[in-house]
């Protein structure tokens, strides 16, 4: 199979095509259903999620990783069980959004739905831990209490290396018009990730020779950064102006990246 590669054309489709139990990690940041973007046009968020979550999991290799985005109610009263296990709600909080809300309260964030098919295999804390929030002194004497030193708290002693991000993540910020990141100002929010983020999904939840998809491409950020860390990548994009700005951003750390333009794409022509 060749990998290494990104595809302009329907992420549902291609997804369909692809191998069983063939890729390690799925980063799918897709329609919220919450903009007038002609990609976000989504009737169904819910049903469409869970259209998206049978298909991946047919993908996934047993313990691989997906990552869905979308807003609080993305998979509410949807039955995802039989295919994948869903492990927790990531909070990605955003305090630099505008407080606009008038009849309510502003929405300052996007959930990240953490599945896995089974068992994780990958999730590596020691790559993404965050410092510490408590004062050297304070963690150690609260070490000391027995029910850390020898009970059941064991495990959460001091780690010189840092803490465990938990679920709900604050220490990175959305992209704002000043991020030199940014490629465009019409990709502010809607579309363009900050890297920052990617890599951190990236390195919990995959390893150096793994395979990284993204069937929703945009801008490229998820490959890039999986390019950059060693990983092995594919993605699909339906907008081909999108796909071209992934394509040139990608293909300056992975020169080996290759595009194919067809609209339905039969899985046979890129083995």
């Amino acid at each position: 199979m060749q990998q290494n590669k990104i595809i302009h054309g329907s992420s549902i489709e291609f997804t369909a095509r692809l191998p069983k139990n063939f890729i390690d990690l799925i980063i799918a940041d897709g329609p919220y259903a919450i903009t007038t973007q002609p990609w976000d046009k989504i009737s169904e968020i819910q049903q469409y999620n869970l259209r998206l979550i049978r298909l991946f999991s047919r993908v996934l290799k047993p313990g691989g990783t997906l990552y869905l985005f979308g807003k609080h109610n993305a998979i509410d009263f949807i039955d995802y069980s039989p295919y994948l296990k869903l492990n927790t709600r990531i909070i990605w909080y955003q305090p630099s959004r505008l407080a606009q809300g008038r009849n309510s309260y502003t929405d300052n964030y996007d959930v990240i739905f953490y599945f896995t098919k089974g068992k994780s295999t990958s999730f590596n804390l020691d790559d993404i831990r965050v410092p510490q929030l408590v004062e050297l002194t304070q963690r150690l004497r609260c070490e000391n209490v027995p029910s850390v030193t020898k009970g059941r708290f064991s495990k959460t002693k001091f780690n010189p290396l840092g803490k465990n991000p938990g679920n709900v993540w604050g220490d990175i910020k959305q992209l704002t018009y000043r991020s030199k990141e940014l490629i465009d100002r019409a990709l502010l929010n809607t579309i363009q990730k900050p890297e920052k983020l990617m890599t951190r999904l990236v390195k919990a939840s995959s390893n150096p020779g793994d395979l990284v998809y993204d069937p929703f491409l945009g801008t490229g950020t998820s490959l890039k950064v999986a390019a950059e860390l060693g990983r092995n990548i594919l993605g699909c994009e339906s907008d081909e102006k999108m796909l071209q700005i992934a394509f040139d951003r990608i293909r300056g750390v992975c020169p080996l990246l290759t595009t194919d333009y067809q609209k339905l794409l039969p899985w046979e022509s890129i083995k």
